[in-house]
Parts: C-alpha cells; sequence; structure tokens
C-alpha cells in the first residue's frame, strides 16, 4: 500500500514539474509581453498625439493604465481596451495549431496567455454608457517559449496566424498596435435602419437624459427597446 502511494505520489509531483511549471513559464511570459504591450502603447499615444496636435488639437490620443492586467488607448472617438486573462488556456483538440510540427514536437507548446484587444467607443466610457457594445478585434496569443500568434479580423491575420518562428519582439507588437489603430479609426459606426429603433422606452427616454443610455455600437448604430428586432450588430464586419 505504501509503495503504491509512493509511486502516486510520484506521479503527482512528476505532473507539477512538468505542467504547473509550464504554465507558471506561460503566464510570466504574458505578463512580460502585455507590459511591453502598455510600454509602446503610451509611446504610441504620444507619438500621435503630437502628430495630431499639429492639425487639429480636437482631436485626441491618451493612453491610461488601468491596473496590472488592463489598459486602454483612446484614439479620437475609440476606445483600444486592452485586457490580459489571468489564466492559462490549452486549445481544443480540433484547432489546427496541432497539426503543426511545433505543437506535434511538444504538445506543452500550445498551452498560451490571452490578451484580449477590444475596440469601444470613447464617448461609451465618457458617458457611462454601460449598455453599449464592443467588438473583440484580436486576440494575442503567448506561449512558455514567448512565440505567438494571433486572431484577427484585420490585414495582420495573414502575417500571425499560425506560431511565429522567435519570441515576439517590440517591432512585432508596434506592427500589431499600428494595424489595430488602423482598423479601429476605419471600423466606422453605422446608422441603424429606422424600423430598427422607432421603439423606445419612457425609462430609456429618462435615462438618455442623463447618460445616453440607448445602447449603442459601431456595427449597431444605437438601439431601442428589446423585442422591437432592433438586435443588428453585423460580427462579419469585426
Amino acid at each position: 500500500m505504501a509503495e503504491k502511494e509512493d509511486k502516486q505520489t510520484e506521479t503527482i509531483i512528476k505532473l507539477l514539474t512538468e505542467k504547473s511549471v509550464m504554465k507558471q513559464d506561460v503566464y510570466s511570459n504574458t505578463i512580460i509581453v502585455f507590459n511591453l504591450f502598455k510600454d509602446l502603447l503610451s509611446d504610441k499615444a504620444d507619438e500621435l498625439s503630437k502628430g495630431i496636435s499639429k492639425v487639429d488639437q480636437r482631436v485626441q490620443i491618451t493612453y491610461k493604465n488601468i491596473n496590472l492586467q488592463s489598459m486602454q488607448l483612446k484614439v479620437a472617438g475609440d476606445m483600444l481596451d486592452f485586457t490580459m486573462h489571468s489564466n492559462v488556456f490549452e486549445f481544443d483538440p480540433s484547432h489546427p495549431m496541432f497539426k503543426t510540427s511545433y505543437v506535434k514536437n511538444n504538445v506543452y507548446n500550445s498551452f498560451v496567455g490571452i490578451i484580449n484587444v477590444y475596440n469601444f467607443l470613447a464617448d461609451s466610457y465618457k458617458y457611462n454608457r454601460l449598455n453599449d457594445l464592443g467588438y473583440l478585434i484580436a486576440r494575442i496569443f503567448i506561449n512558455r517559449e514567448k512565440r505567438f500568434f494571433v486572431e484577427t479580423r484585420t490585414q495582420i491575420a495573414y502575417k500571425y496566424s499560425s506560431f511565429s518562428e522567435k519570441e515576439i519582439s517590440q517591432e512585432d507588437i508596434t506592427d500589431i498596435i499600428n494595424e489595430l489603430v488602423f482598423y479601429a479609426i476605419s471600423f466606422d459606426l453605422f446608422t441603424p435602419p429606422f424600423d430598427a429603433v422607432r421603439q423606445v422606452s419612457i425609462y430609456e427616454m429618462q435615462e438618455k437624459a442623463n447618460s445616453g443610455a440607448l445602447r449603442t455600437g459601431k456595427r449597431l448604430g444605437y438601439a431601442g427597446t428589446e423585442g422591437s428586432n432592433s438586435r443588428f450588430d453585423d460580427e462579419t464586419n469585426l
């Protein structure tokens, strides 16, 4: 009985040594990369702010560090919200990643930390419109070797669709930031169809007077009451 228990303990220690240590490495790498994003986003905000202030000082570019795992870049009427997840994830076995030699050689290479990037309207934060919608425009995955890939519908999708051959660099991050900013600026607010917003409640109008409570999103325009066929956000335009 004691021998069996010793073997079980040995197996658990082995699993902790291999898998749990690997996950700690992934998490540490994700924090390092997220902090690089923070530095480069701050620099980008300064660069863009100086450039646009010579043209029109009404256009505001600002960076805000929220906490260890969250930050924002405001670009004119857009807000890019960067959030680092606190957990480490594995891909579903059907994911194309498992067909690559990189993952086949070591399945632990497929475990990743995630940085999510959402695009909101800056006014959603300014006027505290809590019902407003944001759109996920990119997910950046970092593994134990600090190699990365990006899921996105922006123009950089083709460049970073599989794990990189090297560690993520400042040049890579700068490229990603530039493309995300470009995409957010180009991703415009659509006016909704008239019939989709023809109904609104007294409550919503009263709330609107205080905070602009009619729900707004770039592909939503703004929406009226539930049940009025008002949900027409077009995710294909992400």
